[in-house]
């Protein structure tokens, strides 16, 4: 198994990890009802997918 010849800095090391960051996911508008939703996902809260309905909500 391979081993590093030298240490890596702490700098290189946080250079990499620099693009790590757990980005916040597409949010869109429900035309139905106007609550945010994650695209390409049905709206929980009505229940349209692409302006079907795909299921019905239980209130």
């Amino acid at each position: 198994m391979a081993h590093p010849k030298r240490k890596q800095s702490n700098s290189r090391t946080r250079t990499r990890r620099g693009h790590d960051k757990v980005a916040m996911p597409q949010l869109a508008r429900d035309p139905e009802n106007g609550s945010w939703y994650i695209y390409h996902t049905v709206s929980p809260e009505s229940g349209y997918y692409r302006g079907k309905k795909v299921f019905e909500v239980e209130d």
